[in-house]
């Protein structure tokens, strides 16, 4: 199981209305609804991610997510999730607007471009990284919008929004460090956002 998956379990009410944005095959709105019994749906634009949520028993919605929500009702889901998709958003802030509109509250993941090994590619390689975490070449990569932990937190004051919990997630060793420099030792952010 994914590491960021884990730890946004525990900030999941139980049989709570969630909806998945960017839900890929479903892996998480799957493992949520067998361990939380929430009911779930997920919106996702991929025909071949589309089609095993349905294999899985996954409720689905083909929407592409930067032209917005506008087809659910403001606080129609307790909580909106969207893991490691952020970064790939034409218009990030929007969406985290619009998360926290039809969600009451959501939870973000994303990769932390600031990690301590982006750094150390950059300055001695002089090439964008390519890693297990960020497995795209800089011409074909989905991730279009870099962004660290920093940069999170002053978009979220500026937007005033209320960061309800943050946790680090890396996936090998290093835990400690990551929690205390997060910018520069987390390699995943997950962030519990509320209005």
């Amino acid at each position: 199981m994914r590491f960021d998956f884990d730890q946004l379990q525990h900030w999941i009410g139980e049989k709570s209305r969630v909806l998945d944005l960017g839900c890929g095959d479903g892996t998480l709105l799957k493992l949520l609804a067998d361990n939380k019994q929430v009911v779930g749906y997920g919106l996702e634009i991929d025909p071949q991610q589309i089609q095993t949520c349905i294999s899985r028993g996954v409720n689905v919605i083909n929407q592409n997510l930067d032209r917005g929500l506008e087809n659910f009702e403001d606080n129609s889901f307790d909580t909106v999730l969207m893991t490691q998709a952020l970064q790939t958003m034409r218009y990030p802030h929007r969406v985290l607007d619009e998360m926290l509109r039809v969600g009451k509250e959501c939870i973000v993941t994303f990769p932390n471009f600031g990690h301590w090994k982006a750094r150390f590619h950059l300055t001695f390689k002089g090439r964008m990284p390519v890693s297990d975490l960020l497995p795209y070449e800089w011409y074909d990569t989905p991730n279009i919008h870099f962004c660290t932990f920093k940069d999170f937190e002053v978009l979220c004051r500026e937007k005033h929004i209320n960061v309800l919990h943050r946790q680090v997630v890396n996936e090998r060793s290093a835990q400690v460090l990551g929690n205390l420099a997060p910018n520069l030792f987390g390699e995943t952010a997950v962030y519990h956002l509320s209005k």
